[in-house]
């Protein structure tokens, strides 16, 4: 499919000239003569790319073009064609992309507006990464990790106390242990009283017969 540009310029030998340059190196080419005429021309039909004269009715048609391309929705590539050359921070506060001067030799001409084309193309595919769907996408993730992050502390706390409850059950058993230990020990004295008695009857009998 061609790519289609809009020339807008009140000098007819130019943009005639223009028209028949880029048609020939394969775009789809719209004139128009008037910024009145270039701005209808922008709300109903769709362009890559909008170049056009700085003066035409007046001093400020173009600025009027200019920010016609900049409210369409389609996102146009914005170049501006003028024999008097601006600085680049009055070119960026009127909003065009790029500015050629006339004349320009045409290939030169092509090659500019197709390295205008590249970066207008790039700009726009690194634009449509930030769109809604997928913002909604990465809120989601964020979202998520954010509860992830929640619950990592309340983990961390519910682990010292189910040490602390493991800890609590090992020593209840160990008193049991030590209770058994004192009940053996109660036993051994009362062998002990058993041998006295043994003695305390053998001892008057032999003493009787002698």
């Amino acid at each position: 499919m061609k790519r289609r540009i809009l020339l807008v310029d009140d000098e007819v030998a130019v943009l005639l000239t223009l028209k028949a340059v880029l048609e020939i190196s394969g775009f789809d080419v719209d004139t128009a003569t008037s910024a009145r005429e270039g701005k209808s021309r922008i709300k109903h039909r769709e362009y890559e790319m909008i170049i056009t004269d700085m003066r035409m009715e007046d001093e400020h048609a173009g600025k009027e073009v200019i920010a016609a391309a900049k409210e369409a929705p389609y996102s146009p590539a914005i170049a501006l064609l003028t024999a008097f050359p601006v600085d680049d921070e009055s070119l960026s506060t009127m909003g065009a992309d790029k500015m050629l001067v006339k004349p320009m030799h045409t290939r030169i001409l092509l090659q500019q507006l197709e390295s205008l084309f590249a970066r207008h193309t790039a700009a726009k595919e690194k634009a449509s990464k930030g769109s809604p769907a997928k913002k909604s996408v990465k809120k989601a993730a964020k979202k998520s990790a954010a509860v992830v992050k929640k619950a990592a502390p309340v983990a961390k706390k519910a682990a010292p106390v189910a040490k602390k409850a493991v800890a609590k059950k090992v020593v209840a058993k160990a008193p049991a242990k030590k209770v058994v230990a004192k009940k053996v020990v109660a036993k051994a004295p009362a062998k002990k009283t058993v041998t006295k008695k043994v003695v305390a009857k053998k001892a008057p009998a032999k003493k009787g017969k002698k």
